[in-house]
């Protein structure tokens, strides 16, 4: 009987995987990546050759980036990752975060630490989960803090879309992570890419507020100019932390007023 084959990335194409290879369902869910690659593969979009699947405003600025060793050493490495590994989120949802909030458009930045890593969780926006899976321990916390300030219920979903849709970039420090191992990404190169964004949304935009929960959030602070935003900060909300000051911090207040005095549109943070 023949079976559907897959080809891997850069594999002679007599090592190719049978239907009923475990492998195969992984690379089928995750064709984003073992298709068409997301790196390093000519796209044309808008007339411009595209080495990222970013939108357009974001390209723009962080086009020499992808030039640069260590982002060549970072893509090679994700890639070999995606195809050895369990890795999250999904690739066509790395960039998620980008993709949903225009540079243009951004009005405040919540940087988390790395994607969710239980399975089915992680969709590319720091702190949200898909519909239909459970909220982590500290996104309910954040929406106890959301009660608490400006009296808004806890939602049934932990996904946070609607918030980056209205300009709020949801930005990890690290873009992806091992199945069921926190952090494991951590220091194989996207924090100097997640610094350049930063530094990217501090030099060219006015009246941003940049919300930093926690030490590895906190390392963003000196290179935000905060002559022009406003910079908020507390311990985390994990339930390790979220007792030393995290509850009763009042971010989204302090966002919206911040906002409104700088004449910009404020957040609904209602998830619909």
């Amino acid at each position: 009987m023949n079976f559907l084959t897959v080809k891997l990335i850069g594999i002679r194409p007599k090592n190719q995987l049978s239907s009923k290879s475990s492998k195969y369902k992984y690379i089928k869910q995750n064709k984003q990546l073992f298709g068409d690659e997301i790196y390093l593969r000519p796209l044309k979009i808008s007339n411009d050759s595209k080495k990222v699947k970013i939108h357009d405003s974001w390209y723009k600025e962080l086009k020499k980036e992808f030039e640069k060793e260590y982002w060549k050493n970072l893509s090679s490495q994700i890639k070999d990752l995606y195809k050895n590994k369990i890795v999250y989120p999904k690739p066509s949802l790395m960039f998620n975060a980008l993709n949903s909030t225009p540079l243009n458009s951004v009005k405040a930045v919540i940087i988390g630490q790395d994607p969710y890593h239980g399975e089915g969780q992680a969709n590319g926006l720091s702190f949200s989960v898909n519909n239909g899976i459970s909220i982590p321990p500290s996104l309910v916390n954040i929406f106890k803090e959301l009660k608490s300030d400006i009296n808004i219920q806890k939602p049934n979903s932990g996904n946070l879309q609607s918030w980056a849709d209205q300009g709020v970039l949801m930005l990890n420090t690290v873009l992806t992570v091992e199945k069921d191992n926190a952090n494991s990404h951590k220091g194989i190169g996207w924090e100097i890419f997640t610094n350049r964004i930063v530094e990217i949304v501090s030099s060219s935009l006015q009246s941003v507020v940049f919300i930093l929960w926690g030490k590895q959030a906190q390392s963003f602070k000196d290179i935000i100019d905060s002559s022009k935003h406003l910079i908020i900060t507390s311990v985390h909300p994990s339930p390790l932390s979220v007792h030393r000051g995290f509850f009763g911090s009042k971010p989204f207040s302090q966002t919206n007023n911040f906002l409104v005095e700088n004449g910009i549109e404020p957040i609904d943070w209602k998830l619909k």
